[in-house]
């Protein structure tokens, strides 16, 4: 199928494609039905912006995804064979696991990405005081709580860098640190923080390690051998994942910390 190429869909939906299509979008997210066009079925969801639409050639599949988010269509990597949809990218996947997990990955991003978290900030601090060194704690914590709320979902709960799941192991680590960002969007940006696991976290935020644009790491020079050696010991090696919103707060980050690009 060539990427111009419409699928060939069912239209209307049987009942068996109508019934996993709608089991699929509930169990990530997508819970509100907004009924059915040329085969499509539209979904919405109180949390997650954009929509997504579903289809199928039959009941055995192979099912189609459209997503009209333009955070989410740019950073959907559950990519199958790029189809033209009423979304802003589709895509035709061969079996309901695979659907499932781009719809999932939709969902994340629709959570995560700007300006989801910093919506829910200002909801949740909206009245709040900040005339105090006090109060303005108060408020940095409902952010930093949100953050990591974003972080978790946009990584998809698991540390880059070492594959690491396991909540209490995993540190919401900012880019460009609270104190230093521009304003609250970029506080609450998802581009601006990396989902990494307690030692990763501790070496980054003093600076001992940074990332290259591709993911690629830096090690500074007073960080000793030893510890240089447990690091690689427990990563994956490279830092995958990242766009280019990223790679402008990694700049800063390089520089901050001495790292020559």
């Amino acid at each position: 199928m060539r990427e111009s190429e419409a699928p060939r869909i069912q239209i209307p939906p049987g009942f068996v494609v109508r019934t996993e299509a709608q089991k699929a979008a509930y169990d990530n997210g997508f819970r509100i039905a907004q009924g059915e066009v040329n085969g499509w079925l539209r979904f919405s969801s109180t949390t997650a912006r954009g929509e997504i639409w579903i289809g199928a050639a039959s009941s055995n599949g192979p099912w189609f995804l459209s997503v009209n988010h333009p955070g989410v269509a740019a950073e959907l990597t559950a990519k199958g064979e790029r189809i033209t949809g009423p979304g802003l990218v589709s895509y035709a996947y061969q079996n309901l696991g695979e659907l499932y997990a781009a719809i999932d990955q939709a969902y994340r991003l629709g959570v995560s990405l700007p300006d989801a978290p910093l919506e829910q900030f200002q909801k949740q601090t909206a009245g709040m005081s900040r005339t105090t060194e006090a109060e303005r704690l108060v408020v940095q914590r409902v952010g930093q709580e949100i953050f990591r709320e974003a972080l978790l979902a946009y990584w998809g709960g698991r540390c880059p860098m070492t594959g690491i799941s396991d909540p209490a192991l995993l540190r919401a680590s900012h880019i460009v640190p609270w104190s230093q960002c521009d304003n609250d969007a970029h506080r609450l940006d998802v581009h601006n923080g990396l989902l990494l696991s307690a030692l990763w976290d501790a070496a980054f935020d003093a600076g001992l390690v940074s990332f290259t644009d591709d993911g690629s790491v830096l090690f500074s020079s007073k960080l000793t051998s030893d510890a240089r050696g447990v690091l690689k010991s427990c990563s994956i090696g490279k830092l995958c994942g990242l766009t280019g919103a990223h790679a402008v707060n990694l700049r800063r980050h390089r520089q901050m910390y001495g790292f020559s690009d």
